[in-house]
């Protein structure tokens, strides 16, 4: 990690970037929403980092990016917008939608961290995030850091005097580490004496040793005034502080530059970050990742319930040496109708398994050429996958099942679940019956092991925006302060109440837009219409709610048929073909599907039947609502160009 890669969001002027490239760091993306802080930023940075700006890769505003066409990178660094969480503002948290939804753009950086899975993390904000709604905003943020994404979570109150910078600025430093586990032994660096005194800042005799905390706005309180922050007794003159000494009070190196106004320059220094402190924690970021890199013996066996029963799938075709098909109802169709496996893989692994006739197994490695004849059938049988099924349907989060660890020794292999945000097929088959033989087949796996399987997950991707007209920005916190137990229902309903409309202006981001319209250009506002219907109605079973959709004429020029194929081709589509945040080619990745049933009975379906698919989705298939909060919708947004949104999640459910 002497030469890393890292991204800056919400990057202001800089702070971030210049700790991170002290130590090697090269920045890859970087984002930043204000005008004259970009200006800043792209005139002290264009000749260190040229291709950050060549490239394209200075977003304006991190909503429109799609987190898997960023660069890959080593850790994501984030000062994300304090204000909702800061004494000094309104504190609405999370639901701040005000001013290009500031409050709710942590999630941002949650879905970059999904989606890129960078080894680490350092994210800093006002001290006041932590207790923010008796502590509750913190708890939501550790919990999705912890729990959803799988890092570590370090936190704490670091002032800027605590590493050698004369300014108190206590702010909540949060560093953390993927699939850290049993290495978590990082601690943030002891503290420091001062470099200089605020009498080295001014050049003479300064009545304080430590400043007061740059701020942002306020200035010109007299320097008795409890409230005062800029204003100092210096050889025994009162001084109000300068873009000079703000620089020197953040670290900011000497030959750093404002092409700026005072007045945007002092605004930009009190929204930076302390770049000492931020240095000398990055470094012991930097140094426990070295720690981790070379802790080769470490490995994570702990996997979620979707994770192991893409593991006892696998072994389930192993030993039961066929697929039986379904029909749309999960029932097989009866047993003749079937697929025989010939071999089992998936494709993060070296290893074939070759399935005999008889209780033999052909492993067979890749790399080396070598093949090994096991006989399977002492420790792979039905009282054993039985076994595994009543493990994986009691484990709770991530878990361990050791069976599975003396299973993958005795068979010589390694199992690597296939399936991750990139890959439609978890299992690579050979398959044949009297229609088709296929050597490289790509299937799917959908668990009801544990909770229903998701057909669409929900993420910033998912999100649906209505332009609401005829409503005052007045208007707007008292409709986003409904939190009844049908909220999203009734915010909806009091802006009708208020004379309001929502009109579908576009899906937030432009890769799912384009997806959507590879399946039928129709779909996008189909789908918006539905989208309406279920939140206002409840109609969530997705016939149903088409049928409904059609019936309110939504789209008087079609037929109730031609609707319901356009929705059965999207749902195949959703399954074989496309994810939400990458640009579709309109072919199918996998060609069919395993659903492990909760008795851990699996059934199959083909492409080779596709109307039984598109019978099973069209029939199973469910809006679903997920988290307002994590995904950012639900509420009124009071966007910067003085119009008012209103978004809604699409998740599918079965």
């Amino acid at each position: 990690m002497n030469q890393f890669k890292f991204i800056d969001l919400f990057s202001g002027i800089g702070g971030f970037h210049i700790a991170m490239q002290s130590l090697g760091g090269q920045c890859v993306f970087a984002s930043e929403i204000d005008q004259s802080a970009r200006q800043t930023y792209e005139h002290n940075f264009i000749k260190s980092s040229p291709e950050l700006f060549h490239s394209g890769m200075f977003n304006a505003d991190i909503r429109t990016i799609t987190p898997s066409d960023l660069p890959d990178f080593d850790v994501l660094c984030a000062g994300f917008p304090c204000q909702p969480f800061s004494q000094a503002g309104h504190k609405r948290g999370f639901n701040d939608t005000h001013k290009s939804e500031r409050g709710n753009l942590f999630f941002n950086i949650v879905d970059i961290l999904e989606a890129k899975q960078p080894k680490a993390f350092f994210l800093e904000n006002v001290r006041g995030i932590v207790n923010h709604d008796q502590g509750n905003t913190f708890k939501v943020i550790r919990d999705i850091i912890e729990n959803e994404l799988g890092y570590s979570f370090h936190y704490k109150i670091v002032k800027a005097s605590d590493y050698g910078l004369p300014q108190l600025r206590p702010r909540a430093f949060m560093i953390g580490f993927k699939d850290e586990g049993v290495l978590s032994s990082f601690s943030f660096p002891a503290h420091l004496p001062l470099k200089f005194t605020m009498s080295d800042v001014w050049g003479g005799d300064c009545s304080r040793e430590i400043g007061f905390t740059l701020r942002v706005g306020g200035r010109g309180s007299n320097i008795n005034d409890r409230r005062n922050w800029d204003s100092y007794l210096v050889d025994g003159e009162v001084k109000k502080i300068m873009p000079d000494q703000a620089r020197k009070m953040q670290g900011f190196p000497q030959d750093f530059e404002f092409p700026v106004s005072n007045t945007q320059a002092m605004k930009q220094l009190g929204n930076s970050v302390a770049i000492d402190a931020v240095r000398i924690c990055a470094k012991a970021m930097i140094e426990h990742l070295n720690v981790m890199s070379n802790a080769k013996k470490y490995i994570s066996t702990k996997k979620n319930k979707g994770e192991w029963t893409e593991l006892y799938s696998f072994l389930k075709l192993v030993n039961d040496k066929k697929l039986m098909l379904s029909d749309k109802d999960l029932n097989i169709k009866n047993n003749t109708d079937h697929f025989c496996v010939t071999k089992v893989s998936t494709l993060n692994i070296s290893e074939t398994c070759y399935l005999e006739s008889n209780d033999l197994v052909v492993v067979h490695n890749k790399k080396t050429g070598n093949k090994q004849h096991i006989n399977v059938a002492s420790f792979i049988n039905n009282s054993v996958l039985d076994e595994l099924v009543t493990s994986i349907k009691s484990g709770c989060r991530t878990f361990n099942i050791p069976a599975f660890d003396l299973i993958q020794t005795r068979l010589g292999i390694s199992i690597i679940k296939g399936g991750n945000s990139n890959q439609k097929s978890d299992v690579i088959l050979g398959i044949e019956n009297n229609d088709i033989k296929k050597n490289n087949e790509g299937f799917g796996i959908k668990s009801y092991l544990g909770s229903k399987p998701t057909l669409l997950n929900a993420s910033g991707n998912t999100n649906f925006i209505f332009e609401v007209t005829c409503l005052q920005h007045s208007q707007v916190d008292a409709i986003n302060s409904i939190n009844t137990r049908t909220k999203l229902k009734d915010r909806i309903s009091k802006i009708y109440e208020l004379g309001g409309t929502l009109k579908f202006h576009r899906i937030e981001k432009d890769t799912m837009s384009y997806n959507l319209s590879m399946v039928d250009s129709m779909i996008p506002k189909l789908m918006a219409k539905m989208l309406l219907e279920f939140f206002v109605n409840r109609t969530n079973s997705i016939n149903t709610n088409l049928e409904n959709v059609f019936n309110s004429r939504a789209f008087p020029n079609s037929d109730l048929i031609s609707l319901q194929v356009k929705i059965k081709r999207l749902l195949v589509s959703v399954l074989l073909g496309f994810f939400a945040g990458k640009k579709w080619d309109g072919r199918y990745v996998s060609n069919g599907t395993i659903v492990v049933k909760q008795s851990g009975e699996q059934v199959g379906f083909h492409i080779v039947d596709k109307d039984s698919l598109e019978d099973y989705l069209f029939e199973n298939i469910k809006f679903d609502t997920p988290s307002t909060t994590r995904h950012r919708y639900g509420s009124l947004i009071s966007e910067n160009n003085g119009k008012i949104y209103f978004k809604l999640n699409c998740q599918l459910r079965f």
